[in-house]
């Protein structure tokens, strides 16, 4: 048995067949887990949730900002804005049953097998992987129950950008939600930073790569993210970055997980063969 994970989708659906087809992909056998940010942008984001979903146990993806983007549409907090490509999801004679699966899905996942801590962007320093766990459950509680709209209502904004354990209410679960699907850069401090979302070789200090900053308490954790479509396929001190930015002509990149030193097998944007490490 195999325990693949693949970075985001985005709804190119015909390039994560392929890459499955390549990995030989066993859904009896074989588990995937998916770094979030199944849907939008992409041409068809309503095949992969059917898809994901269809998998049953032997997938788990965790949510990223888009997936909670389409649910505050669907929820009607939010509009769809220029480049979406989520029509076909909220016109589906399924929608609800999508809908309602999605937005159970977990936003942070430690795999039972692997020991790998599967999030779609990142951790504050503050943060033990544990502790992102536990946190990570206020969120999910909320989603699952009736207050999942007032939820989307709260969710937007950057503030407060840095963690306090006595934070409460909607700023405690919107900063939770920031940082577990929209952080790649912060402050020495654990500060949040959402202006920059370049590789970190073009960006500046005192702002540094969520992984790179010295004494983070997730440091012993291994970490499988994805978002960071300019950071590409890194694995670097236990963490292993998989947003090839296959969605911009880039690459879909998948890992295997319980290997020793997970080696990515990855496929460019309407390749059918597979074409090395980015």
């Amino acid at each position: 048995m195999a325990v693949y994970a693949i970075g985001d989708i985005q709804g190119c659906y015909e390039e994560l067949r392929q890459l499955l087809d390549l990995l030989h992909f066993d859904p009896v056998h074989d588990r995937v887990l998916f770094t979030g940010d199944l849907v939008n942008r992409g041409p068809d984001s309503l095949s992969v949730l059917r898809f994901v979903r269809s998998l049953g146990e032997r997938a788990v993806t965790v949510l990223g900002n888009h997936d909670l983007h389409l649910l505050a549409i669907a929820a009607g907090v939010r509009h769809t804005k220029k480049n979406d490509t989520l029509a076909a999801i909220l016109a589906a004679p399924d929608r609800d049953e999508l809908l309602d699966w999605l937005r159970r899905r977990p936003l942070a996942h430690r795999d039972a097998e692997t020991g790998w801590l599967l999030i779609h962007a990142g951790l504050v320093p503050q943060w033990s992987g544990e502790q992102a766990l536990v946190l990570a459950r206020e969120v999910e509680r909320v989603l699952a129950s009736s207050e999942a709209g007032e939820f989307y209502r709260n969710m937007y904004g950057d503030q407060p950008c840095r963690w306090e354990d006595d934070l409460a209410g909607w700023p405690r679960l919107r900063f939770i939600t920031n940082v577990l699907t929209r952080t790649r850069y912060c402050r020495p401090d654990g500060t949040l930073d959402f202006t920059e979302n370049g590789a970190p070789s073009d960006t500046l200090p005192p702002l540094l790569p969520w992984f790179r900053v010295a004494g983070r308490r997730s440091a012993d954790d291994r970490v499988v993210f994805g978002h960071w479509s300019t950071l590409g396929y890194l694995r670097e001190n236990g963490v292993l970055a998989l947003d090839g930015g296959c969605l911009w002509g880039g690459l879909l990149v998948a890992a295997r997980l319980d290997q020793v030193q997970p080696a990515p097998v990855t496929l460019a944007c309407g390749a059918k063969q597979p074409i090395g490490t980015p």
